[in-house]
């Protein structure tokens, strides 16, 4: 979950421009049809030579929500030191409440580029067992919000999360589908039973702050600039197009080629582009693990905005990270897994895992 700085073999600076794509979309209303083959879209999308990425297009409320918590996140940040280090929760690793600092860049040094206020969506409390909570601190510990400083973040932070989520559903069910399809030993509708009884989702809004001189100099050394290359590791990731601020005012984006890069299989680095209403999603690793290798989660980063147009410009953005429970066994399916990282890929093996925090 979240943005692991992992390079991955993955070059940090190109000797070729890299190839822009709009990413498969799928209408919102082809996914409430439950019957509705999206087998070629979902190839397409999250297959083995895919960006391992899609979009859903048409979604109502979703640009209102979205207009209505992206702006919160450069107020979250404009808080006082005080009140930010209310909602520092070190015991769970950071990964709940506000979180400046934390996270270490390729070079070593603490990544101070970003803010990042973590929560889970949909349940406040996700257990009081307190045997679990010391064992799995990242999932199993409470919210906490601003409700004094920022009260209008919790409900709109709630209700882009669980639209995400609600619409993440509809995906992995004919994800699913796709899956029972081609595996009979798949158990039908799992990511859906899975991600519908979990507790573990867990919401990112994210600042990037705004950009000097000096930072726009240091990143024309990387691609990787805002987000180092990584997987996700959970089952999807929602993604919202991100907004860009100077001062109070909206602005467009400054730099078009900054923002989310892809590596495919075959290597080929890939800039993703989709709408600015449309929610992508993001294939991660525990369902390329759950489908025996059907779906694909692929290398990818965030390159920062350069040049003299991004300094004092800041960006927002918000991920959903689609998750299993702490304790759901992870069955693989017959078939095969041929990535390195993955050491456990014999059909029918079974193991009981979590899911890495950050």
């Amino acid at each position: 979950m979240g943005c692991l700085e992992n390079d991955g073999g993955s070059p940090e600076i190109l000797t070729i421009p890299p190839a822009v794509r709009h990413i498969v979309t799928i209408p919102y209303a082809d996914l409430l049809k439950e019957d509705f083959d999206l087998s070629l879209e979902l190839e397409a999308g999250f297959g083995p030579n895919s960006l391992g990425i899609v979009a859903v297009s048409g979604v109502p409320k979703y640009s209102e929500l979205r207009s209505r918590l992206l702006p919160l996140a450069s107020r979250m940040a404009a808080l006082s030191e005080e009140s930010k280090m209310s909602l520092v929760d070190p015991a769970s690793r950071f990964s709940f409440g506000w979180s400046h600092g934390n996270e270490m860049l390729r070079s070593g040094q603490p990544d101070v580029y970003k803010g990042s206020f973590y929560a889970n969506p949909i349940v406040d409390v996700p257990t009081t067992d307190e045997a679990l909570i010391e064992r799995y601190p990242s999932y199993c510990r409470q919210n906490i919000w601003p409700r004094e400083d920022l009260p209008e973040l919790e409900p709109a932070f709630k209700e882009l999360g669980r639209l995400m989520l609600d619409v993440g559903l509809l995906l992995a069910h004919h994800c699913s589908k796709f899956v029972s399809a081609r595996k009979p030993d798949y158990e039908e509708g799992k990511l859906v039973r899975m991600l519908k009884s979990s507790k573990c989702h867990k919401g990112r809004l994210l600042h990037y702050f705004p950009a000097s001189n000096r930072d726009t100099e240091e990143w024309e050394k990387g691609l990787a600039s805002w987000c180092g290359w990584h997987f996700d590791h959970g089952s999807l990731t929602g993604l919202t197009r991100a907004t860009y601020m100077k001062g109070k005012d909206q602005v467009p984006n400054p730099d078009p080629q900054s923002g989310l890069y892809i590596r495919d299989r075959l290597g080929t680095i890939t800039k993703a582009v989709f709408a600015e209403d449309d929610i992508a999603y993001q294939m991660g690793e525990a369902t390329e693990f759950h489908s025996g290798g059907l779906f694909r989660a692929t290398l990818h980063c965030v390159q920062a905005a350069r040049g003299e147009a991004a300094v004092g410009v800041d960006r927002n953005t918000f991920a959903l990270f689609m998750q299993p429970q702490w304790d759901e066994p992870l069955i693989l399916p017959e078939g095969h897994c041929d990535r390195t990282e993955v050491t456990i890929c014999t059909p029918q093996k079974s193991f009981f895992f979590l899911i890495s925090a950050f």
